[in-house]
């Protein structure tokens, strides 16, 4: 069932006398339940999008709809009583300074006229859920990244949301702290079953927590679908570059000293197999190793690597068919050539 449908969304903004198209004609729908990944480069419209789902933004064309709800349909107070229902985050926390860990936290339950003691009551509740209980009379001031963006989570989820918006969540926290707090996120989807939307630009966010992702690129909705079946064959220029990464696509050939790079995923049995080095002995073809990575997908371990074959046509013909024959996944034409 669909907790989140986007239809035909536009959004246009004026900027000095100019139409700037933030999002043309983007069309998603997001299951009850899902980790959803929304992933772009920066500009590419994904916080715009985001910010349409809960109406902060109304689009200009197009809908949103929440269980089935048109937002364009609900009056003022009918679109807030909505929004207590979707939680959000972001990446530079948005906490009040002046209140200390379990007044940020009761404060949205207090906009809703929850009694204080009720209010103190959830608050602690949550605390405990994100692992602070120690934490309550502490100030803003005195928490790491990692421990602020765990009172927004709290925060977040204190009015008990069904949905959850994270706006580049993690992008101000180092890599171990963005572990610790993508982890919790999948905690509380799997014990809430709140359905959380993952606003990133960053694709090991995508592969560490979502099962279904979007790419966003120029406005224009340019890929969809489980997030283990485009890391292994992205489609659009945008998802091989958030894959692969702008630099090994757009190196220049003539440097790499090959005429035809492709893109191999390994998985399942094929990750226990000496793939490369059998199809060296065998076709005697030289065969360049560019980038080579593993990732966590769905907690399985997948591989990929970047390759560069020969600029022999046929040579390269017969190098990825026997790829594909030993049940690796090719995608050919990562660098422009």
């Amino acid at each position: 069932m669909s907790v989140i449908e986007i239809k035909n969304l536009t959004k246009k903004f004026e900027v000095e006398g100019n139409t700037v198209v933030a999002l043309e004609n983007i069309n998603l729908s997001i299951e009850k339940g899902d980790v959803y990944g929304i992933i772009g480069m920066s500009g590419a419209g994904k916080s715009t999008l985001v910010r349409s789902v809960n109406y902060l933004e109304k689009p200009t064309e197009g809908s949103v709809l929440i269980d089935g709800v048109n937002l364009s349909s609900l009056r003022e107070k009918e679109l807030r009583k909505m929004r207590s229902q979707i939680g959000m985050i972001f990446q530079g926390f948005n906490l009040l300074e002046q209140r200390n860990v379990l007044g940020n936290i009761c404060f949205p339950l207090e906009l809703v006229g929850t009694s204080k003691k009720d209010a103190k009551a959830r608050a602690r509740e949550l605390l405990g859920l994100v692992k602070l209980e120690d934490k309550e009379k502490a100030y803003p001031s005195q928490l790491s990244g990692g421990q602020k963006q765990r009172v927004a989570i709290a925060r977040a989820l204190a009015t008990k949301p069904r949905i959850l918006l994270c706006d580049e969540a993690t992008s101000a926290l180092d890599p171990q702290t963005t572990t610790a707090i993508l982890k919790l996120l999948k905690e509380i989807n799997e014990t809430l079953g709140i359905t959380i939307v993952i606003i990133t630009h960053q694709m090991s966010v995508v592969t560490e927590i979502c099962g279904k992702v979007a790419i966003i690129d120029g406005g224009k909705l340019v890929e969809s679908g489980s997030v283990e079946e485009i890391f292994a064959a992205p489609r659009s220029d945008a998802a091989k570059e958030l894959i692969s990464g702008k630099d090994i696509r757009y190196t220049p050939v003539k440097q790499l000293e090959t005429q035809k790079t492709v893109r191999i995923v390994f998985r399942n049995n094929s990750a226990y197999e000496p793939v490369l080095a059998n199809a060296v002995l065998k076709l005697g073809k030289p065969i360049n190793i560019l980038k080579a990575d593993t990732q966590n997908i769905g907690g399985k371990a997948v591989g990929e690597m970047l390759l560069g074959l020969p600029g022999d046509d046929k040579a390269a013909g017969e190098i990825i068919e026997y790829f594909k024959e030993s049940g690796l996944t090719v995608t050919e034409g990562i660098i422009n050539e």
